[in-house]
């Protein structure tokens, strides 16, 4: 069975890559404030889907071996998942801050 880091981690990933390669190109394309709305959204369904499982549940987990709760284990790791793949879609589609 998978450990609770690597189903977060698993959400995150299918969870940036759905919105990077199929909802933000076609509902924010190269506006930076339309993906930054977007990713409000996306980034706390996240953290809703994760909170569900585990709020109030005491557990613990490893970030580069320092124990954190779900929240910053979840926020943490979806931005260390989202900025490279936030950078190649910048890149892609001409993103201008």
């Amino acid at each position: 069975m998978y450990s609770a880091e690597l189903s977060i981690l698993f959400l995150n990933l299918i969870i940036i890559l759905l919105a990077y390669f199929s909802i933000y190109p076609k509902l924010a394309g190269n506006s930076f404030n339309r993906i930054s709305f977007y990713d409000i959204f996306t980034s706390g369904f996240a953290l809703c889907v994760v909170g569900f499982n585990y709020w109030e549940s005491g557990h613990q987990f490893n970030l580069l071996f320092y124990p954190v709760n779900w929240f910053w284990f979840t926020l943490l790791t979806y931005a260390a998942i989202e900025i490279p793949i936030m950078l190649l879609y910048f890149k892609k589609y001409n993103v201008k801050l």
